[in-house]
């Protein structure tokens, strides 16, 4: 079978559904099924199986196997290399404290325990000269003791490594003879700061076997001929890739929607929005002012990763989160979640009340059920689960559901003000893109808030994330330490500083079959005054140094034209577009809502009072319809509530807009 026979398809694990998103002709097709914790494998090959047993498909995966792996702490055996003397430094980390007042600071745990780190001899000074080499003997002892102790996997970080990697290299081409899965900092992340260097490293080596038994599963299956993974910055990677580098799929999933979100923003007219991504889990939001954000670092379950990412903030609330009373008396939601097992009460085999029970009990959700009724819901198990919980608040049941909904969209709005209101952005200049299964639930009541200027629900909102992956570019990131003074001297005298990644680019972009004649290379700087202790990334231009002082300018208040300025890291992102799919503009129609559309009323609490809201079949509707509030509109991958005094109109890309009358 050709690669043009293979069946396109978008998967997205999350923590409650696996999402499957594939293209029929010219349309988007969709499946959710339940993930399966303990082996999140056999949700894909349980959907792939649903929609053919008889095809192959061309599979983009937005993995969570490397998140939840660190999350959980379920990684390989993992052992730390380093220059001696410097083998605490996983665990000293920096002295910056993220809780300043508090006394009882509880630090993550190191990923490598004292046990299994080692230090060998290695001196390379910042210059690049090599002072002191490991020997073979002392190798071959290193080897011994990583044998002895059962270690799986080695996270190999020297001092200054990014500067001369060749002690570097030797202790890594070693220990791989050996049959040691090896992450090598010099290959990883050749950057200065140590701490973040050796974090990163670390954290590759204690998910790369994880996610390597994951891909191995899944390219075991027939059906599965051709496999890339969605990298945390936005572009794909191919499976083999993906095995020994999976810290840059940290941010996989989320990455994938945000993608989505501003390409149709894009072609709805939208240009600054923010993303509103709610699933089962988790709930992940992402500030676009007209291009995606980026950032070279992120933190994930405390620890620091320096890899370029999405800029996405993540907190654990989603469908799924539990409520429960904490020891002040206190109803918190979150960030514990039942997933999809046991998963909320009314799925039936769970017993503790979770966001979607406080839902379906205020009329929020279908009478008839998930996923178009196919999944239907136990309403009596939800009210015996929250029932319960509110006689210890001696509060009624739907005092209590209420309460649940608002600590949660607490906890959102929170999220919400960090990334806008905090950064200096008005939310009112912005709409709310909602999606995942629980996004266009809550997004009205977030849009009230914070006063933002409505929200936009696309089509299938509850596997949007699964549809970014149909759109997903091959994207490599590279980046080098260089240390390097302006001068005064003109931006384009340092493009020889790139010349070595885009040899790299060249070389990774011919492995995985592609050719960046068919894209394009970005190239920026991390730049910073001279005795500065962090920098900002400037793209490089003509004008370098006045392009600097002035993004100093716009970031804190101030520039000094008159002190010297140095690039520091130099970094190439290489870029290559796929076939995107193009969304055609529908006729907007000027009629009522088609009478096939409405299905009816239900009772729906809001703000405290009970409605009688319009039950409506969103694929019944068309562009140019419009709904007053309140109304629930339905589909297959999740439900939109429009409160009252609210109105929701159809646009020509079958969006809808929720905005104030």
């Amino acid at each position: 079978m050709t690669e043009k026979q293979l069946q396109f398809i978008g998967v997205d694990t999350g923590g409650t559904f696996t999402d499957f998103a594939y293209l029929e002709g010219s349309r988007i097709e969709i499946l959710k099924v339940p993930s399966t914790r303990a082996n999140p494998a056999d949700a894909v090959v349980c959907g792939l199986d649903g929609i053919g047993e008889q095809r192959r498909f061309d599979v983009v995966h937005g993995s969570t196997v490397a998140t939840n792996a660190l999350l959980e702490r379920r990684g390989a055996r993992t052992a730390l290399v380093t220059s001696a003397g410097f083998e605490d430094l996983i665990e000293i980390g920096r002295q910056d404290r993220p809780e300043l007042y508090s006394l009882v600071v509880k630090k993550p745990d190191p990923l490598v325990p004292r046990s299994l780190r080692f230090g060998v001899t290695d001196r390379t000074l910042p210059s690049g000269e090599i002072l002191s080499r490991p020997g073979r003997e002392e190798l071959n002892h290193l080897v011994a003791k990583l044998e002895k102790r059962k270690v799986e996997s080695v996270a190999l970080c020297l001092l200054f490594s990014f500067v001369n990697p060749d002690n570097e290299l030797k202790v890594a081409e070693h220990l791989r003879r050996r049959g040691f899965n090896v992450s090598a900092s010099c290959d990883l992340l050749p950057e200065f700061r140590e701490y973040e260097r050796l974090s990163t490293t670390a954290i590759n080596a204690y998910t790369s076997p994880v996610l390597e038994r994951h891909i191995d599963t899944l390219l075991a299956c027939r059906s599965v001929p051709s496999l890339r993974i969605m990298a945390s910055n936005g572009g794909s990677l191919p499976a083999e890739d993906a095995k020994s580098a999976a810290v840059h799929t940290i941010l996989s999933g989320p990455a994938a929607g945000v993608i989505a979100a501003r390409r149709i923003a894009d072609i709805a007219g939208y240009k600054r929005i923010i993303t509103f991504d709610m699933g089962g889990t988790s709930t992940d939001v992402c500030l676009s002012t007209g291009e995606i954000p980026f950032t070279a670092s992120c933190m994930s379950a405390g620890l620091p990763v320096k890899v370029p990412v999405i800029d996405i903030h993540t907190i654990g609330a989603g469908g799924g989160s539990i409520a429960h009373i904490d020891a002040g008396g206190a109803l918190r939601v979150g960030p514990q979640s039942a997933g999809s097992d046991p998963g909320p009460a009314c799925y039936g085999q769970g017993k503790f009340p979770a966001l979607t029970d406080a839902d379906l009990l205020l009329g929020r959700l279908p009478a008839s059920g998930l996923l178009g009724g196919a999944m239907p819901l136990d309403a009596q198990a939800s009210r015996e689960a929250v029932e319960k919980l509110a006689a210890r608040l001696k509060m009624t049941r739907d005092e209590f559901a209420q309460g649940i909904v608002a600590v949660a969209d607490s906890n959102v709005e929170q999220a919400l003000r960090l990334i806008s209101v905090e950064r200096g952005y008005d939310p009112r200049e912005f709409l709310l893109v909602a999606f995942g299964g629980a996004g266009p639930l809550h997004a009205a009541s977030l849009m009230a808030r914070l006063d933002i200027s409505g929200v936009l629900v696309p089509p299938n909102p509850g596997v949007f994330s699964a549809c970014g992956l149909l759109f997903a570019d091959t994207v490599r990131d590279y980046s080098k330490t260089v240390f390097q003074p302006t001068g005064g001297l003109r931006g384009g005298y340092f493009f020889y500083l790139f010349d070595p990644l885009k040899r790299r680019a060249d070389s990774d972009l011919a492995r995985a079959g592609v050719s960046i004649d068919q894209g394009q290379y970005l190239m920026s700087a991390d730049m910073r005054y001279v005795g500065q202790s962090f920098e900002l990334n400037v793209t490089m231009q003509k004008g370098l140094e006045e392009a600097f002082h002035k993004a100093h300018e716009h970031e804190y208040g101030y520039c000094d034209r008159g002190r010297p300025v140095e690039i520091v890291t130099v970094r190439l992102r290489a870029i290559v577009r796929e076939h995107r799919r193009r969304m055609r503009r529908r006729t907007m129609r000027v009629g009522g809502v088609d009478s096939r559309a409405r299905l009816g009323t239900q009772k729906m609490s809001w703000a405290g009072k009970w409605h009688k809201a319009g039950l409506y079949d969103r694929t019944k509707l068309l562009p140019g319809n419009s709904l007053p509030g309140p109304a629930i509109v339905g589909e297959y991958s999740a439900t939109t509530i429009v409160p009252p005094g609210c109105t929701c109109k159809v646009d020509g890309y079958n969006n809808l807009i929720i905005q104030k009358e």
